[in-house]
């Protein structure tokens, strides 16, 4: 029918896709900017040193067309070679272990300098499904902001959840971006539950400009009596010059006894390789051209099912005035999301409601040791995941698939 195809081109109109960030090709490619000096000097005007800058609104020319809750979503189902999916198969404790640190390491993408994604909006969400994995994530909080997700792949017996909050600081010649909360990883066919945290991301600004993940990771399975320790770091040439920016090192052990049974080092964008202390044999970990190399664009698969609240619509306007680099249409598109949040926000607080997730838990607390956000002061926050969604394919992302 007619009427049914143009209608179905006005849902597809409602959304805007752009690129994941991937190692070659991606968005850094395919999307442009205007000069970085300018830009760079603009943000130095309007920000000082030691400056907190969670509630600092970025002009659209800093943006990338897309949402964090996007980016955060897209580390998880935008993959060539699946290392999710790896984690359940291993025939032993110690197999499975590598696979998760290998998969941890896979969810590392290279920033674009100069740009970040939109702060989700409160109540914001994104929803994909690729095959039998199925991501929701929601935006459960703005102030301080925290950004859940809730993953599961049912052929695979996996879940996931994650509660993320970003907390951005300026530091004079750098901006960085600490990334408190928790990712749990379960294998459930085996009873093993998974914890790690995330490296943070630095934006160096001068003497030579850059984004780099920095930092150390830890991940945990109690049920194996297993851990690791991972570093993201830059490593050092001769006399100290040069190196690579994105080198990762560490080690996996037994936690009671701190014995090493692996070594790791390598580069995340590269190779990251495990080393066998006992028998000294060296096997490659991970491989990042195989996994995160020309990721393509997910396309709206069923578009009767948009959430309004879903990130591409959100941001649409927004999205579509940067590719076509209109910063004025931008900014106006922007402000005026924002100011209907701000506005919707005064109405609840005149009626006296507070604003509560649709798919998640958010509780604080002040003893609860499992607890996974922490604020630097007694209170800590937990999000737990209230229901599960029906899975159906909103994205359908079959074709980066194809090679694998």
């Amino acid at each position: 029918m007619v009427d049914d195809a143009v209608a179905e081109q006005r849902l597809e109109a409602a959304v805007v896709l752009t690129p994941p960030l991937a190692l070659e090709g991606g968005l850094a490619e395919e999307h442009q900017t205007p000069g970085l000096l300018p830009r760079v000097l603009s943000l130095l005007r309007n920000v000082r040193p030691g400056s907190d800058l969670t509630h600092f609104q970025l002009p659209p020319i800093f943006n990338m067309p897309k949402s964090q809750l996007q980016c955060y979503g897209e580390s998880v189902y935008c993959i060539n070679e699946d290392y999710l999916t790896r984690c359940p198969r291993g025939k032993s404790s110690f197999e499975r272990f590598t696979s998760v640190v290998a998969w941890s390491i896979s969810t590392m993408r290279p920033a674009i300098f100069g740009l970040a994604p939109f702060d989700p909006l409160l109540g914001e969400t994104h929803h994909v499904s690729r095959g039998s994995l199925n991501v929701l994530l929601e935006q459960v909080s703005r102030h301080p902001p925290v950004s859940a997700l809730h993953a599961t792949d049912a052929k695979e017996n996996i879940e996931l959840l994650w509660w993320h909050s970003l907390v951005t600081s300026f530091h004079g010649t750098s901006v960085e971006a600490v990334i408190n909360g928790k990712r749990q990883l379960r294998l459930l066919t085996f009873g093993e539950d998974y914890e790690m945290d995330s490296p943070n991301l630095v934006v160096r600004l001068l003497p030579t400009t850059g984004a780099d993940w920095l930092g150390d990771v830890r991940i945990r399975c109690k049920d194996s009596d297993l851990e690791a320790t991972l570093c993201y770091h830059k490593s050092q040439s001769f006399l100290g010059f040069g190196g690579n920016s994105r080198s990762v090192r560490g080690n996996i052990f037994y936690s009671k006894t701190s014995k090493t049974v692996y070594e790791i080092d390598g580069q995340w964008d590269r190779i990251v390789n495990l080393k066998d202390v006992h028998s000294g044999e060296v096997t490659v970990l991970y491989d990042a051209k195989k996994a995160i190399s020309k990721l393509k664009t997910p396309v709206l698969e069923a578009p009767e099912n948009l959430w309004p609240t879903e990130s591409a619509t959100v941001w649409r306007e927004v999205s579509q005035a940067i590719l076509n680099m209109d910063w004025e249409k931008a900014s106006e598109a922007k402000r005026r999301i924002e100011e209907k949040e701000r506005e919707l926000q005064r109405e609840w607080k005149s009626r006296g409601e507070v604003w509560v997730p649709k798919h998640f838990s958010v509780a604080h607390t002040k003893d609860n040791e499992h607890s996974v956000v922490d604020w630097g002061d007694q209170w800590r926050l937990e999000v737990i995941l209230v229901h599960t969604v029906d899975q159906f394919v909103l994205w359908t992302l079959e074709d980066i698939l194809e090679g694998s």
